[in-house]
């Protein structure tokens, strides 16, 4: 059908195109976005910048498990040897994974044995 022209009173123009046209424009717009945000991971997973996740992972830290345990058992750590590796009594760690607030040398103590940063274990 095409587009269509108007120009108003302060002379600004404006086309006029019909809906499915711009349905379309929209819709290669959204895929652009999307295809730069996939390069974007790409590039970082293969800086190694970016970690992919297995879903199960995912799926029971959405479920509200303690983030260190997951994080922990993902690196394939025995609590000992993440407590040994962090510089923490094994103890103080257990207390973590159960639920007791650490501070926040300790989030970064532990974040750093696990080679993550502390938005990954307290988002």
């Amino acid at each position: 059908m095409g587009s269509q022209v108007i120009e108003t009173e302060s002379g600004e123009r404006l086309v006029v195109i019909p809906e499915r046209e711009y349905e379309a424009l929209l819709d290669r717009i959204d895929n652009a976005a999307s295809e730069a945000a996939y390069d974007r991971i790409k590039e970082k997973l293969a800086a190694g910048e970016e970690e992919m996740l297995p879903a199960a992972m995912v799926y029971r830290l959405l479920d509200g498990e303690n983030p260190v345990s997951v994080w922990r058992e993902h690196r394939g750590l025995a609590l000992a040897d993440l407590a040994a590796k962090a510089g923490l009594d094994p103890d103080g760690l257990a207390r973590v994974e159960a639920g007791e607030e650490p501070s926040i040398g300790t989030t970064k103590a532990i974040a750093d044995a696990l080679g993550g940063g502390l938005d990954d274990l307290y988002a």
